[in-house]
């Protein structure tokens, strides 16, 4: 089977297999502000991430590429809906154009959508400074994004066995690219040793890429003729990932993504410790299901109900969210707990004061 083939192949599983909505966020609960001292009007979505600023927390995460026209038409709608709701966008993994030509286009398209926009190129831990610096350049980006997928590559058939090396390479990429790397998980989450190793590089943010959404072990092994079914369970759920990931890299911006689907994702994420929120299969199926125009439709709302959010927690900006008090239950709690995380330190925070 051909790369490509099997790019349109992941599409298929991960629209037929759906998300688990195992992320954990559901044990995470709000304290109720009865006195916020709040108004929506002045309230800002605004972050910042490796020096750029974005107008939302919320960004389109990678998916997809390098499958000929399908992937195509699906980048430039995506880039399409960046450049109306004014948010970033990664592109999916960028290999095969690096290694077969004629696929550029299927993500070059998506800077000829979205000229102005903030646009990350995506590419794995293997590469080599020179295929880190060719991606940037295909698309013109402002950020690369590396991705981790060891349990993908051992779950497909014609995956990778070997990733020894990954930490040093990243090293060698940051220090040579010329905008911001951003690491990240592809659903199975960063977790604390991970997050510590990373600190100590000069990568600009880490994207967690917890368990709960699009599962990678799963859609592999829908396709192998002996499947490790072992995976299928495997990783960090999304809410303890986020907690450590930002416990072991103190000093590194935290991107939650993994399944998120809605505003009181995005919310619950920023306040565990995030600074912005990607979304990936939930928005591709709504562009495939019902079109670019509901989909746009879609992320405007979303932007509005995080302002509701917001100031129903007295939460005036994307930094005061990480002041809020919050309660932790359920698996997540226990998760945290025995990996050191203190959880309740979580309730006992005190919320921000919301200076009108």
């Amino acid at each position: 089977m051909s790369r490509a083939e099997r790019k349109i192949d992941h599409i298929h599983y991960a629209l037929s297999t759906g998300q688990s909505r195992g992320t954990g966020l559901n044990e995470i609960q709000f304290v109720h502000r009865s006195l916020p001292g709040s108004s929506v009007n002045q309230i800002s979505l605004s972050t910042e991430i490796g020096g750029l600023q974005w107008s939302s927390p919320i960004f389109v995460n990678a998916m997809t590429g390098g499958g000929g026209e399908a992937t195509e038409n699906i980048n430039r709608q995506l880039a399409e809906l960046a450049a109306v709701c004014d948010i970033p966008m990664a592109v999916g993994s960028q290999m095969s154009a690096i290694r077969h030509p004629e696929e550029r286009s299927t993500f070059s398209a998506a800077r000829k959508a979205n000229p102005n926009g903030l646009l990350f190129a995506n590419i794995g831990s293997e590469a080599t400074v020179g295929e880190a610096l060719a991606v940037c350049d295909m698309i013109e980006a402002d950020a690369l994004q590396i991705h981790l997928n060891v349990i993908q590559e051992l779950a497909m058939p014609e995956g990778d066995r070997d990733f020894q090396g990954a930490v040093e390479r990243i090293d060698a990429i940051c220090s040579r690219v010329p905008v911001p790397v951003i690491v990240k998980e592809t659903g199975f989450g960063i977790g604390r040793e991970a997050a510590e190793l990373l600190n100590d590089l000069p990568v600009a943010a880490i994207d967690t890429g917890g368990f709960g959404g699009t599962n990678f072990a799963a859609i592999e092994n829908e396709r192998a003729e002996k499947p490790m079914a072992f995976f299928n369970g495997w990783g960090i759920r999304t809410a303890a990932s986020i907690v450590e990931t930002a416990a072991g890299a103190p000093g590194k911006r935290v991107v939650a993504s993994g399944g998120l689907q809605h505003a009181e994702d995005v919310v619950k994420s920023i306040a565990l410790g995030a600074s912005a929120a990607g979304m990936s299969g939930f928005l591709l199926n709504i562009l495939l299901m019902d079109g670019l125009e509901a989909l746009i439709e879609f992320v405007e709302q979303i932007k509005k109900d995080i302002r509701m959010m917001m100031c129903a927690l007295g939460a005036k900006t994307i930094g005061d969210l990480h002041q809020v008090p919050l309660i932790i239950h359920g698996e997540t709690h226990h998760w945290l707990r025995a990996r050191g995380c203190e959880p309740d330190r979580f309730a006992m925070r005190r919320p921000p004061s919301f200076d009108s």
